[in-house]
């Protein structure tokens, strides 16, 4: 199973990032935050991820960060050129999969298989 979900662990991050201490400060403790289209939406926190799935017969193989340097970008930014989108997304990748930049991503992916 692939799911990818708002990471609860990282949620006080754009936030933070954009100056809007009232909604850092609810991030750390709330499940739930005001998105960029004005909905409320539900974030997951990766260990409690990890056991709903393990509920369910289903083991997480691996778990990347998604979204980690580009999650304040405007809705309306130019797309970069080539040679710096080849860039932008080869530290992505790399953020995505190591610690402690995975943790505080803006999304998580999480690959879980069937349990033995």
């Amino acid at each position: 199973m692939s799911l990818l979900v708002r990471n609860g662990d990282g949620l006080a991050m754009r936030p933070g990032l954009t100056g809007d201490w009232a909604a850092a400060w609810r991030a750390f403790e709330e499940p739930s935050y005001g998105n960029r289209i004005g909905v409320t939406a539900r974030a997951d926190r990766l260990d409690a991820l990890t056991a709903s799935l393990a509920g369910r017969r289903l083991d997480v193989a691996a778990w990347y960060g998604v979204r980690v340097f580009t999650d304040t970008a405007p809705d309306d930014a130019e797309v970069p050129g080539e040679a710096e989108l080849a860039a932008l997304l080869a530290c992505e990748e790399r953020a995505g999969a190591t610690d402690p930049y995975r943790r505080v991503a803006a999304l998580t992916h999480v690959i879980a298989v069937r349990a033995a």
